[in-house]
């Protein structure tokens, strides 16, 4: 996947700025795509430039007037010709994988602490995610909102995110176990 696939799919609920673009990778898309804010600048230019998507100033007072972009049918038609490809699959690059692999030649304890903060940032998106959740299915129950709501896309995509974020937790929690556990009987 390109990140032109990524943000036409984050663009099509609404016009978005590059700024409001964004926070919405923060906040959705990036459990799934990670992008700077100047790569998607960059990105919004290159889609506008091949008809993928349209952009229109809006005049502000008292700010700086902004540029809302939303997907044309030519960037439906881009989307639809992508969903329809076979996927690659995808694989794990982290380096906290890679010090673990070598836990038998280092200082665990500074293991432990990485695995730590790592736990720390998997607790935190999955508080988040779960809000994400709440907010995006209301009151309904989720079986509800998953057979009649209007937009299901987002919020599978944010369970996605969920599982992610609680297999790095149990991985996190069951690996500085074991290294405690190999510590004392040291």
């Amino acid at each position: 996947m390109a990140l032109r696939h990524a943000v036409l799919a984050a663009l099509l609920d609404e016009e978005l700025s590059g700024y409001q673009l964004a926070k919405a990778f923060d906040l959705g898309v990036a459990n799934f795509w990670h992008a700077q804010p100047q790569q998607l600048y960059v990105e919004l230019a290159r889609l506008e430039k091949e008809g993928l998507i349209t952009g229109r100033e809006v005049v502000q007072d008292n700010r700086p007037n902004k540029r809302l972009f939303r997907v044309t049918e030519a960037g439906l038609a881009e989307l639809e010709r992508f969903t329809s490809s076979a996927p690659r699959p995808s694989f794990i690059r982290d380096d906290l994988v890679v010090m673990v692999q070598a836990a038998d030649h280092v200082d665990p304890a500074e293991l432990i602490r990485q695995l730590g903060e790592r736990a720390v940032f998997a607790r935190a998106k999955i508080d988040l995610f779960d809000r994400l959740l709440h907010a995006m299915r209301g009151e309904r129950s989720e079986a509800d909102f998953l057979r009649t709501g209007t937009r299901v896309g987002p919020y599978l995509t944010c369970l996605r995110g969920l599982a992610f974020e609680r297999g790095n937790l149990e991985w996190c929690e069951r690996s500085v176990s074991v290294l405690r556990e190999r510590e004392h009987r040291a």
